[in-house]
Parts: C-alpha cells; sequence; structure tokens
C-alpha cells in the first residue's frame, strides 16, 4: 500500500535537482572531513611539538606504552570541543531552520566553517586553536541539522532512502579525502597540519556557494506562509507540472504543524515519544558501534599495531576507501531490501569483526612491541569488514531516519534532539577513548561489541520499517501500526486539541 501511494506523486530527476542534492551534500563532507583530519593531525610531530610537547615526548620514547602514548586530556579536547559546540549549535540551528529555512541555515554553517578553518590553520596558541574548532563545531551543528532535513524533504517518496544518503556517502568522502591530505602533508614539515586544518574550507566555499543556487523545501516555504513559492518550488524539482496530491499533503501537514506553537513541549507528549526515542537511540547507538574511534583515531589505532607512522595513514587511507564504497551499497539497497535488513546484517558483522580484533589484541599486542606482520594485516582487514557493514547501515540510516519520521510540527526539534545526542555521544567517545584505550587497552574492543548485541535487539523488537512511507504519513503507517508504539497513542483523540 505504502508503494502505491509514491505512484500518485509524479516525478522526474531533472539536471537542477540533482545539482540541489550534490551541493547541499557538500555539507556532509564537511563533516567528514573535519573527523578524518583531526586524528592525522593530532599524530602529527609538528602539531605536538608546538601545542602539546608532552605527548610528544611521551611518543618518542623507546619504551613507550603502545595503549597509553596519546592519553592526553588536552590533546582529547583538540578533537572533542567540536561537538560541544556543534551540541548546544544544533539548537539554535533548529530555529534557524523553523523560521528562516533551511537554506539560509545550510548558508550559515558554510560561513561559520570558513571562519573556523581560517583561525585554525592560523593558530599560533592553543587557545587559538580551540576556538578554531569551536567554529567548526558550530558549522557541523548547523549543517547536520539543515542538510538532512533538506534532503529528505526534497527527494521524491521513492528516492528519499538514497537522497538522504547522499549525506553519509560526502561524509565518507571526505573523511577519505581528509586521510589524503594528512598522508601527503605529513611530509611538509614543520607546517604541513596548517595545510590539513586550512584546507578544511574548501568544501565549505562549495557548500556556500551551493546554498546561493540550491531552491528551499517545498514543506519550509509552505511552513513560512509562502504557499505560492512553496508549489512553484515543488514543481521545480520534480519536473513535472501535475504536483497537487503532493502539494495538498504538505499543506495539510503545515495546517497542522501551525497549530503547534511550541514544538518542543509537543514533542514532550506521550503520542510524539516513539519517533523521539527512536531518533536519539539510533545517534547514541550510531557512536557506540565504536566507529568514530576507530575513525578518528586510525592512524593512531595503527601505530600503536605498530605500524610507522606513513603506513598507519596508508592504512587509514585504506579504510577510507572502503568506507566510501559500501555506502554506495547502502544508496542501492535501502530502497529495496529496507531498513531493518541493512541494520540487522551490520550488526552481525560488525560483532564479530570486534570481537576477533579484541581477541587478538588480547592475546598477541603486549604494552611495548607490536603485532607481527601477518596478524597486523588481518586487524586492517577486519577494521575494514567493520567500517564495511557500519558504512550500509547504522552510518546512513542514523541520520535518515530521524530525518523521515517526525511529523511536521516537531520535524527540526525533534531532527536537533538527533543531531545533539550525536554530538554529546561523539563528544564522550572523543573524550575518552584514548583514555580508554589506555585503561581497557583490548578489552575496548568487547566493550563496543557488547553494545552492537543490544543494537540489534532494539532494531528486531522496536524499530519499524519506513521504505516506501511518505513523510506526512509516517504517524498513520508506521506508528500506530507498530506493536509496541501504537500503545503510545491510545487516547489521543482526547487530547489532539492540545498545542
Amino acid at each position: 500500500m505504502a508503494n502505491q501511494e509514491s505512484d500518485f506523486f509524479k516525478s522526474k530527476i531533472t539536471l537542477y535537482v540533482l545539482a540541489c542534492w550534490i551541493l547541499a551534500a557538500f555539507g556532509g563532507l564537511m563533516f567528514g572531513y573535519d573527523i578524518g583530519i583531526s586524528g592525522g593531525v593530532s599524530g602529527m610531530d609538528d602539531f605536538l611539538i608546538k601545542f602539546f610537547p608532552k605527548v610528544h615526548e611521551r611518543k618518542i620514547h623507546a619504551s613507550e606504552n603502545n595503549y597509553c602514548k596519546y592519553d592526553d586530556q588536552m590533546l582529547q579536547l583538540f578533537t572533542s570541543s567540536l561537538y560541544l559546540a556543534a551540541l548546544v549549535a544544533s539548537f539554535f540551528a533548529s530555529k534557524a531552520c523553523t523560521i528562516l529555512g533551511r537554506r539560509p541555515t545550510i548558508l550559515m554553517a558554510s560561513t561559520f566553517f570558513i571562519a573556523g578553518a581560517s583561525l585554525s590553520a592560523a593558530a599560533q596558541m592553543k587557545w587559538m586553536l580551540i576556538i578554531g574548532r569551536i567554529l567548526f563545531g558550530i558549522g557541523v551543528g548547523f549543517g547536520n541539522e539543515a542538510v538532512p532535513l533538506f534532503l529528505t524533504e526534497i527527494a521524491p517518496v521513492q528516492h528519499r532512502g538514497a537522497v538522504n544518503i547522499l549525506f553519509q556517502l560526502f561524509v565518507t568522502i571526505g573523511i577519505f579525502i581528509a586521510n589524503l591530505v594528512n598522508y601527503g602533508t605529513s611530509m611538509v614539515h614543520p607546517y604541513g597540519w596548517r595545510l590539513s586544518l586550512g584546507l578544511a574550507a574548501v568544501p565549505a566555499v562549495v557548500l556556500l556557494f551551493g546554498s546561493l543556487i540550491i531552491t528551499e523545501t517545498p514543506p519550509s516555504l509552505v511552513e513560512r506562509g509562502k504557499e505560492a513559492e512553496g508549489k512553484a518550488a515543488l514543481i521545480k524539482i520534480r519536473g513535472v507540472n501535475d504536483v497537487d496530491t503532493e502539494f495538498q499533503q504538505i499543506v495539510a501537514a503545515c495546517e497542522q504543524a501551525r497549530q503547534v506553537k511550541q514544538p518542543i513541549k509537543k514533542l514532550m507528549k506521550r503520542s510524539s515519544r516513539p519517533p523521539l526515542i527512536i531518533a536519539i537511540f539510533l545517534q547514541i547507538f550510531q557512536q557506540f558501534t565504536g566507529i568514530n574511534a576507530i575513525m578518528f583515531y586510525a592512524p593512531v589505532l595503527f601505530q600503536t599495531l605498530g605500524f610507522k607512522a606513513d603506513a598507519s595513514l596508508l592504512s587509514s587511507v585504506i579504510t577510507g576507501l572502503v568506507n566510501v564504497g559500501s555506502t554506495f551499497v547502502s544508496i542501492y539497497a535501502v530502497d529495496k531490501v529496507g531498513r531493518r535488513l541493512l541494520l540487522l546484517q551490520a550488526c552481525v558483522q560488525m560483532f564479530i569483526s570486534q570481537l576477533a580484533i579484541g581477541f587478538i589484541l588480547h592475546f598477541h599486542l603486549k604494552e611495548t612491541g607490536s603485532l607481527d606482520r601477518t596478524l597486523a594485516a588481518v586487524v586492517v582487514v577486519l577494521v575494514c569488514t567493520f567500517v564495511m557493514s557500519f558504512a550500509w547501515s547504522w552510518g546512513p540510516l542514523g541520520w535518515l531516519i530521524p530525518s523521515e519520521t517526525f511529523p511536521l510540527e516537531t520535524r527540526t526539534a525533534g531532527f536537533a534532539f538527533a543531531v545533539s545526542s550525536n554530538m554529546v555521544f561523539t563528544f564522550l567517545i572523543a573524550q575518552a577513548f584514548l583514555s580508554m584505550l589506555c585503561h581497557l587497552q583490548s578489552y575496548i574492543f568487547f566493550f563496543f561489541s557488547a553494545w552492537i548485541f543490544v543494537m540489534g535487539l532494539f532494531v528486531v523488537f522496536l524499530l519499524p520499517e519506513t521504505k516506501g512511507v511518505p513523510i506526512d504519513l509516517m504517524t498513520e503507517r508506521v506508528w500506530k501500526q507498530h506493536p509496541v508504539w501504537k500503545n503510545f497513542f491510545e487516547g489521543e483523540a482526547n487530547r489532539s486539541n492540545e498545542p
């Protein structure tokens, strides 16, 4: 039945709408570049000598402890301050999305990011570095709020999954490019790290110009009372004139949204909880797969295994390529096999990979010395199988599902909770990972695999399938039909007039 509905909404993929998707997705490239660049820069000797000399001292001592050489709270704060800033910024971004629209919010994201890149590249003192990270963080908070919403709202229902995953695809491309850049700049002394951080401005400049070209989304225009412009935008992005059925559905959703004066208060109501719980837990679980720990610190992780600096950056480039390639699997499969199947398959693959890495390190990597070449190669392969399964599941779907399941009246507020949950837990993992690696050693991989097991149960019992369902019919078609979540809507008729 859900697929019949999508047949009503006629659409063609025009060159303009393709440009809108790709230009907006540069917000993902911005975020990905930053994730990839931080770990590489924090392993560069010139950078450490200038800002973190104690860490550099520990790094060069011959009898160093493999698991503890990078355990420094200030060094971790260099990476993780960005996520605290993004956490706070996502709530301001939610307001900007509602009041100004998705497009100006994307423009603001790119502006903050360019400022962050400029200050970081020019940093002479530690405080300049941290303020640069905070500006990056505000850019990430605004971009990660507006871009997935933008992509979900302009995508035709039958391609919504694939279009939204462009955001995650560009995140993976950003990580990969950052790994290549770090590989090159690590040989440029003494200012290679400045190049790495400064080049973050490039995707932000593309996004800045892109935000002047792309259209505003029809739901955002109609929600702000611009119905004629909303219909014109819908005709433009669908490539056909016959958009009445879809437009009426958007107008009806906006009428309902206008009744809600306080979206956050509405979001706390019992009937709004199912998408909120799912959105927050998807983001928490996305971090507790251990992916960012592996991606941030892949260069450091591979050095811990005994690879030399260049070899470890090269290993990170390999994992980056796997990450990009596997995201294409998701773009192809998400609207065919659905969201749940991809998530469950990945839980099995990630669980096995993390356990295997944990066992190899537990039995073969002592505090000093390194793994033999064969086992080190096996660990790289296992990291790749882990990254591969994450890239076609929890990576993209952690952003897709929250962006498509909220009704319009709570969509920007609900998605802000999703983005901020992601940032809180990314911050916690970024701030704690190097210390956890030091204290838990190989057990850190068992810690993450236990979480992956819990995530599998969560998908089996609590996550509904959203493939092919128009976003404005999600409540009726998905939440009210689910054996657990339908209980949240009982007695709703009596409360439907509440603001």
